[in-house]
């Protein structure tokens, strides 16, 4: 039995403000939401690690960037309507709770709230690298203790703080970004020396450089780069607007996301040969802006990426919080963490900034079995997460549809049969990781911590269904 046959739309999300789930402050504006959704997927990936995409791929991690962002499209869409319906700081983990089941809920919120935790870890790591580089008295792990003190004390204070930092370091990432591309175009064109045309699109081997195998090893990549997007509709609870918020965000966010990551790659397998071993090991700016010729190109990158890792960090801290604070507020978590300290839940997020720096510590001790564990649970996460919301949007829109239509500000395009053709292309995707083995240990860990999660969600809700036959 799910909620749903017992609240309307309407019921539930009263229910939410006043009881089981306390009102956080609304000190989020629409230029926050925009940026928050920008900083919490524009990190190191984007700017570094998407040469190792390149590298597996060749010139087609163009298309694959272009599959990839076609679903997310499908995906932020799903997640708009029904946040713009039923705004909440759970946000798709509450939708999944009230049309599916507490055992679809737990699955998904948790799941989530590790592959942002992870995110920390990975991204304190790499910034306290970048940093011992430049001050090296300091050890690594010293800055990635700094890093992790500041974010920590920043996310405890008003949200609108979070949200102003995130705006500026957002800014200065799309600002690089924006430049890096009208830069590129300018190479492409010539103005920086001669002009590459199609050479390095259809040399070095051709479009398809690796086959098919390389392709699927640049798939998931490209997928693990959009991972932290939905940290959008999460937010927009705490907007002064919310349905209004995060209509508006989903719509302007993915269509940039889509121009910053498929203008990126396409630039970068046009000006320079995709084998290129400094795509790899550099990164494919810095390839890109030596190959231009722009001065101290390797340092201006590092600053970039210093940036974008302290952002899509302070995303991360702020999403996973609050995706555990709602858990717990719905009684699927440990009571302690629902702490909300004037509007902010603080044990939430310290619990969040805990778990993330012994994931670092982890890293450091155990680099290669629980760290390396963890991330692939991680990396396998957001795939769970997006099924789920395609099988809770297909429940939610039919029933808004009878119940409350005048709640569908924003509704998922050609619905039914797009959400079934992106539940059918995240399947796909499991397929596809089943084929090699690197991707089978992914799925095989992910799914004993699935399985652990929605069974403890099953053993809820039949706990809350015996209360309630008692009650009734």
């Amino acid at each position: 039995m799910s909620r749903t046959s017992t609240q309307s739309p309407q019921g539930s999300q009263q229910a939410v403000q006043n009881g089981s789930e306390p009102v956080l402050s609304h000190g989020l504006k629409q230029r926050h939401l925009s940026m928050i959704a920008l900083g919490g997927v524009i990190g190191a990936g984007l700017f570094v690690g998407s040469g190792v995409g390149i590298a597996a791929a060749g010139p087609a991690i163009v298309l694959l960037f272009m599959g990839t962002g076609a679903l997310v499209m499908l995906i932020m869409r799903m997640l708009g309507e029904m946040s713009a319906a039923r705004p909440s700081t759970g946000s798709f983990s509450v939708h999944a709770e009230e049309e599916i089941g507490s055992w679809a809920g737990t699955t998904s919120g948790w799941m989530y709230w590790l592959m942002l935790c992870a995110g920390v870890a990975a991204e304190a790591t790499a910034a306290g690298t970048i940093m011992h580089t430049w001050v090296s008295f300091i050890p690594a792990y010293g800055w990635v203790a700094i890093f992790m003190v500041f974010f920590c004390a920043s996310n405890l204070t008003a949200v609108k703080n979070f949200g102003e930092f995130e705006f500026w370091f957002s800014a200065i990432k799309v600002t690089m970004i924006v430049a890096f591309l009208v830069l590129g175009v300018l190479g492409i064109l010539g103005v920086f020396g001669s002009a590459p045309g199609t050479s390095h699109l259809t040399g070095h081997g051709g479009f398809f450089p690796t086959g098919a195998a390389g392709l699927a090893a640049g798939l998931l990549t490209t997928i693990s780069g959009f991972a932290g997007l939905e940290t959008v509709t999460i937010a927009a609870a705490e907007s002064d607007q919310p349905s209004r918020n995060v209509a508006r965000a989903v719509r302007t966010a993915v269509w940039r996301i889509a121009v910053f990551y498929i203008g990126s790659m396409a630039v970068v397998v046009t000006l320079v040969p995709w084998n290129d071993p400094k795509v790899a090991s550099a990164g494919p700016y810095v390839t890109v802006l030596d190959r231009l010729g722009i001065p101290a190109a390797g340092t201006i990158m590092q600053i970039v990426v210093l940036v974008a890792l302290l952002s899509a960090m302070n995303a991360n801290i702020y999403g996973s919080s609050r995706m555990a604070y709602s858990l717990v507020s719905r009684g699927q978590g440990p009571r302690f963490l629902g702490k909300v300290t004037r509007g902010v839940p603080a044990a939430a997020v310290l619990a969040s900034c805990v778990f993330g720096f012994a994931a670092v510590i982890a890293g450091i001790v155990w680099p290669t079995t629980v760290f390396a564990w963890l991330l692939n649970i991680a990396g396998c996460s957001v795939l769970v997460v997006w099924s789920i919301v395609c099988l809770t949007q297909l429940k939610m829109r039919r029933r808004l549809e009878r119940e409350a239509p005048e709640l569908l500000s924003v509704r998922m395009w050609g619905f039914p049969y797009l959400t079934w053709l992106a539940f059918a292309a995240i399947l796909g995707v499991f397929a596809v990781m089943a084929a090699n083995a690197d991707g089978r240990q992914q799925l095989a860990g992910t799914a004993v911590v699935v399985a652990a999660l929605a069974g403890a969600g099953h053993l809820k809700q039949r706990r809350d269904d015996r209360r309630a036959d008692v009650t009734a």
